[in-house]
């Protein structure tokens, strides 16, 4: 286990006076048991009960006082009552509705028993099967390994620590940007990271990838409405990985025969299992800045590294100089939408991009990011400031001055003027500060 920054946020909810039992969220094998282990040492108790176990469901089954109930918990754990805080940890809470509707009773009747909760089939089923007790539960994200987490578990903890306070030097940069390039070969996936960093072999960890991706396409079986949906999941989970930071059609996608209402519900489904994100298009430049659910949407999967794999473009990817090369520019697009999302725990956050409206213009932006009152547009590009054409259209349009460029260069900010007059600020963004570019923009706009 490498240490990952989503247990201080584990922490700071341990902090809160009014603290609800939490219910983890996110992506089989993303490391949620290993995650919560990990916190538990630092409790005075650390309980673990699977809900896979009969005997373990059957606790929350019976009619159980919650004293009983605990008093149950701690034998099956085979530890004493103590002194000192205690962790519970419900693992496959799926298995048992009742357990769903205890955690309201913790809340209300133990609050001095920490409570965390989590199931690898977990989204699919909320809201339709299980539904969570409003108001005495809260929500967590955990998702793939960002690149600040790759650096500590490869052992550069004070480039992990360079990185985050955005003092890279120029002497640091292209030892950086490779390191940065072995991860999105790779990608995020706990195990993977681990076991690169352990053997630095890429060779061996294709086992890891097949097992990961067998076990999403063995779940299809658990979470697929009727056969129709079996079939067309299957499918997405066998041909989309190509299509990775792309605009999809629904119907017929991947030259498929497969109607966009089947395709539709098919994705929103593996949408549920925070495999994939259907990210949507705006045509505004300043918030709110809805969905424009009517257009083609982008197709973002959870991990880079399983793209690679499962697409077969590791090949290409591997000893790479500037990933804006590989795959016509969609890896790097696939890691920036994956870095964007890294340091988000909240289960809604989303991505957008954006498109012009206005009748035969191609105009767009790649991501757009909301920095408190401005939208931030983000663009994946190498080149020169006066090529960034979409990207000056959309300064036209916005109501501020700022503008970010990814790319493999070192860290700059240049003024650049948009065909029309106006000036604005071009941050020109190394691939290494995309997960703390809301901490780039902090320091750059308030030192203007």
């Amino acid at each position: 286990m490498f240490q990952r920054d989503i247990l201080y946020k584990l922490e700071k909810w341990a902090e809160k006076p009014n603290r609800k039992p939490l219910v983890l969220r996110g992506a089989r094998q993303v490391g949620k048991t290993t995650l919560v282990d990990e916190f538990g040492k630092s409790f005075d108790a650390y309980l673990y009960l699977n809900l896979e176990d009969k005997r373990a469901k059957s606790f929350f089954e019976d009619d159980f006082s919650m004293d009983e109930l605990l008093a149950e918990i701690f034998l099956y754990c085979r530890q004493p009552r103590v002194e000192g805080r205690t962790l519970i940890f419900i693992d496959e809470i799926q298995n048992s509705p009742a357990a769903v509707a205890r955690l309201r009773y913790f809340y209300e009747e133990k609050p001095e028993i920490f409570v965390i909760s989590a199931g690898s089939l977990l989204e699919t089923l909320i809201d339709t099967h299980i539904s969570f007790p409003v108001g005495r539960v809260e929500y967590m994200a955990v998702r793939p390994c960002s690149f600040c987490e790759f650096l500590v578990a490869m052992d550069y903890n004070e480039l992990e620590k360079v990185v985050k306070q955005l003092s890279v030097s120029k002497s640091f940069h292209s030892q950086t940007m490779s390191l940065f390039n072995s991860f999105t070969l790779i990608g995020g996936m706990p195990e993977i990271v681990a076991h690169f960093a352990a053997n630095r072999d890429i060779i061996g960890l294709s086992g890891i990838y097949d097992t990961i991706l067998t076990g999403y396409k063995d779940d299809v079986e658990k979470y697929a409405k009727n056969d129709t949906m079996k079939h067309v999941i299957r499918y997405i989970l066998k041909e989309g990985w190509s299509y990775s930071a792309q605009q999809i059609t629904l119907g017929g996608f991947a030259e498929s025969a497969y109607k966009a209402r089947e395709m539709g519900e098919a994705f929103r489904t593996l949408e549920k299992t925070m495999l994939l994100e259907l990210v949507y298009p705006s045509t505004a430049a300043l918030i709110p800045a809805p969905a424009d659910l009517k257009r083609a949407p982008k197709l973002i999967w959870n991990d880079t590294g399983l793209v690679n794999y499962a697409a077969n473009i590791q090949k290409e990817i591997f000893g790479t100089k500037d990933i804006l090369d590989a795959y016509r520019g969609k890896i790097a697009e696939q890691i920036v939408a994956q870095e964007l999302l890294s340091q988000e725990t909240r289960v809604s956050a989303t991505r957008s991009f954006w498109v012009r409206n206005k009748q035969g213009s191609d105009a767009e932006i790649d991501f757009i990011f909301q920095k408190d009152s401005m939208l931030i547009p983000v663009e994946v590009k190498s080149g020169h400031n006066s090529k960034l054409k979409s990207l000056h259209l959309f300064m036209d349009e916005c109501p501020h001055n700022w503008a970010v460029r990814v790319w493999s260069q070192p860290f700059s900010v240049d003024k650049v003027k948009t065909q029309a007059g106006k000036e604005f600020n071009l941050i020109n963004l190394p691939f290494y500060y995309v997960g703390v570019l809301e901490k780039v923009l902090e320091k750059v706009i308030n030192n203007q």
